[in-house]
This record gives C-alpha cells, sequence and structure tokens, in this order.
C-alpha cells in the first residue's frame, strides 16, 4: 500500500458511495419526510454497516463474495427487501421536522442498527464489495497479508460515506421543504419509490 493506492482507494470509494443507488435513494427520501436530525441515526448505521461488513468480508470472506451461490442469495434477498422497502416508502405519510418520534404520521427513518443491517442484503453493496476486493484486497491474498488493505479499504469507505450520506440527505430535505402540500410529498415518495426500484433493473439482468 502507498499513496497512489491510497489515492485510488477514495476516489473509488467517492464514485461509489456518491452515485445513485438504493442507500441514496432512501436518503433523500428519509430527509424529505423526517427532516435531517431524524434521519442522522440512518446515516450513521450506513457508514457503520459498510465499513463492519467490508472489514469483515476483506480479511476473513473475501472468496465468498465471488461465490455464485452466495451472491445470487444475496442478491434475490437484497431484491426482495428493496422492493418491500420501495412500498414503505411510496406509502410513507411526511411528518415535519422536529416533530416527536411516533407522533403525527406513519413510519419513520431507519435506525442506526437497521441501516448498518441493511448493508447485508443491499445488492448494490455486495457488488461495490467484489470489486473493491478483487482490484484493492486481492483475490490471492491470505487472511494475514490481506488483514491490513480490507481493514483500510474498509475505513476509507466508511469515512467517505458519511457526507456522501448527508448530502444526499440534504437533498431530501430541501425537496421536503419545497413541496409543501401532502399532495406533493406524496408524489415525491412515489417518485423515490419508483426510483428505488428502477435501481434494481441493472442488478436483477445481470
Amino acid at each position: 500500500m502507498g499513496w497512489e493506492w491510497m489515492a485510488s482507494v477514495v476516489v473509488f470509494a467517492i464514485a461509489m458511495s456518491a452515485t445513485p443507488g438504493p442507500n441514496n435513494t432512501m436518503l433523500t427520501a428519509s430527509g424529505a419526510n423526517w427532516g435531517f436530525l431524524r434521519s442522522l441515526p440512518h446515516m450513521a448505521g450506513i457508514s457503520l454497516g459498510v465499513t463492519v461488513i467490508l472489514a469483515a468480508v476483506g480479511a476473513f470472506g473475501s472468496p465468498l463474495v465471488a461465490a455464485p451461490g452466495v451472491h445470487d442469495v444475496l442478491k434475490w434477498a437484497g431484491i426482495c427487501y428493496l422492493l418491500w422497502l420501495a412500498w414503505k416508502i411510496a406509502t410513507a405519510r411526511p411528518v415535519p421536522e422536529g416533530t416527536p418520534a411516533g407522533r403525527g404520521g406513519r413510519g419513520r427513518p431507519l435506525n442506526s442498527l437497521e441501516a448498518a443491517a441493511f448493508q447485508l442484503v443491499n445488492p448494490k453493496f455486495w457488488v461495490i464489495a467484489a470489486s473493491a476486493m478483487v482490484t484493492y484486497v486481492g483475490e490471492g491474498e491470505g487472511a494475514g497479508s490481506a488483514l491490513l488493505p480490507a481493514i483500510t479499504l474498509a475505513l476509507v469507505f466508511g469515512i467517505v460515506t458519511f457526507p456522501c450520506s448527508v448530502l444526499w440527505t440534504l437533498v431530501g430535505v430541501g425537496a421536503g421543504r419545497l413541496l409543501r402540500t401532502a399532495r406533493a410529498l406524496r408524489t415525491f415518495n412515489i417518485v423515490m419509490a419508483a426510483l428505488l426500484v428502477a435501481s434494481l433493473i441493472p442488478i436483477v439482468l445481470d
């Protein structure tokens, strides 16, 4: 590992974390419906999940990521869960920012543990994990030699993911302030749900 390796990892992490996908679509919807502060646990949970899972996979289970059977199970479990989340987003009733949890509407943002656990069934995350392990850790590395680059890669991704999550949540907050009527917010939720479903098309066809 060197500065060139680190710079390459940072650029890769930004490209993967900042582009549209399930996490960012859900954060945008969360920001619009529940505001920035109530979405903070969701943002933190994504960074936590990305860091822990990438480190574990890179250090101990990188061959499993490429195994066809494991990949298919994770892919279809993720697709089913994302379809359920899309339905939840489409039917969510927005709550003004500052409203106490559990009042004024239906649904709630994901908490930290839920957002972290979601990475286990996030199809985009597993595509990223497989690419990152092969490119930056190496398929042929043993557990000992893979440990340091895997942990470094995981930490970089966790750090980079948080500001990207903040950005997408703020986009949602801004949209929520512009869409002042309940009807407009419901329409926004349906659009976000449709985008979430659309993000699955390349994964299904893969």
